[in-house]
């Protein structure tokens, strides 16, 4: 009797053992979850205004608060949807002429009333209202060429704009118009924007009327694209798509972080690539278009060719640093110090060039008439140059090859 019962116990014993294993690896077999950490309820910076200047005065928002991102983006967008506006140029263009219509013996049958050989040219856009006073951003080729252009705001209001000025090589115009209690949108400070940030792209899309979309900052510091000769562009996946361009690109709280301005697109369509121009250049240009009628940058009078390490081998040099100066401008301001094609250009009041562009963002930023030295070498040898900035002529033909939504 006491083998028998031994027998019947020791398998009854092995599954209790089988059975408390496998609760301790599997809880949840044993109806139970592991327990799962709190995550703090989401909080909400809110943008604050900052001294105005004397002329335009714009909002500044907050820094950013990257706590915990929130379930909605409905008040971002509350705050900063009335001050985009949608953007309506028009152009009257010359029409190809017919052949026939030169030839006396059609032109018999019309007599002095000819076909017209006028056409009207639309185009639409977006804008965003950054003061009180009426001044408005957006692209330079939303309203490029235009005759007239209109300004429509989210409740309905419509009226006329002025143009103040615009700025080619970063593709930004400032517009003015005469409306009271203008609805204006914080700008950030687009240095603190960080990839991965959320971002909301506000505009006007194929005319549909005004849209929201949504993705994160993808990269910052864009260049080398080909859009404009000053490129510094926040890059974003929120889908921007034709008619977007001039709007705006806003953090979570609602405040500006850049203007949309092009899409890398291989079918003319939103393939999350777009391009914005970082609120804080767009605030300078603002400043400068408006209190100057124009943007001043300093100039060299240089054409330059970015070295290679073939060219560096060339000119002896051991890496390929500065650039090559393929041109001088006739009495511009490198011709007057005396540089010649074929000097390699080194340095910048001390600093090394190591790339073409970062280094004409630096010279644009100096005050024309400052004086300027510049290390060069010519026929393998060092030498310093005193050089004196001049002024950056206004571009009078296109900047290249373009995307713009």
């Amino acid at each position: 009797m006491g083998r028998k019962l031994i027998s019947w116990l020791w398998p009854a014993l092995a599954g209790l053992v089988i059975a408390a294993l496998l609760l301790l690896l599997f809880p949840q077999l044993g109806g139970r979850t592991p327990p799962v950490e709190q995550a703090p309820l989401p909080t909400i910076a809110q943008p604050v205004e900052r001294e105005s200047r004397p002329a335009p005065e714009i909002e500044q928002a907050a820094p950013l608060s990257r706590d915990q991102g929130p379930v909605s983006y409905a008040e971002a967008v509350e705050r900063a949807a009335p001050a985009v506006v949608n953007i309506y140029s028009s152009r009257i263009v010359e029409r190809d002429e017919h052949p026939l219509m030169s030839d006396p013996f059609f032109g018999q049958f019309y007599g002095d009333d000819l076909p017209s050989q006028q056409r009207m040219l639309s185009s639409l856009g977006s804008g965003v209202i950054v003061s009180r006073d009426g001044y408005v951003l957006t692209n330079h080729h939303v309203i490029n060429g235009a005759d007239q252009i209109q300004v429509a705001l989210r409740d309905g209001r419509e009226t006329l704009a002025e143009v103040i000025g615009t700025d080619p090589e970063s593709d930004l115009a400032v517009l003015h118009i005469e409306l009271d209690d203008l609805p204006v949108i914080a700008l950030s400070d687009s240095n603190r924007v960080a990839v991965g940030d959320v971002a909301l792209a506000i505009g006007n899309p194929f005319g549909v009327g005004q849209t929201v979309t949504m993705g994160i900052i993808s990269a910052t510091g864009r260049s080398h694209l080909g859009l404009n000769a000053y490129e510094d562009f926040i890059q974003t996946d929120a889908a921007i798509n034709p008619g977007n361009s001039g709007g705006a690109l806003i953090d979570p709280e609602g405040a500006l972080v850049g203007i949309n301005t092009a899409i890398f697109s291989r079918s003319g369509g939103s393939q999350g690539i777009g391009f914005a121009i970082p609120a804080n250049l767009a605030r300078n240009i603002l400043e400068e278009l408006v209190t100057q009628g124009r943007v001043i940058r300093g100039w060299l009078g240089i054409e330059a060719q970015q070295m290679t390490p073939e060219l560096a081998l060339s000119f002896g040099l051991q890496t390929p640093q500065g650039v090559v100066i393929a041109g001088v401008m006739a009495d511009g301001p490198a011709d007057r110090a005396g540089l010649r094609p074929g000097d390699v250009l080194l340095a910048v009041d001390g600093r090394p060039i190591l790339d073409a562009r970062a280094a004409m963002s630096d010279i644009a930023a100096i005050a024309p008439g400052a004086e300027l030295p510049l290390t060069v070498i010519r026929s393998g040898q060092p030498r310093e140059v005193i050089l004196e900035v001049g002024e950056r002529p206004t571009p009078t033909t296109p900047n290249g090859p373009e995307r713009r939504p």
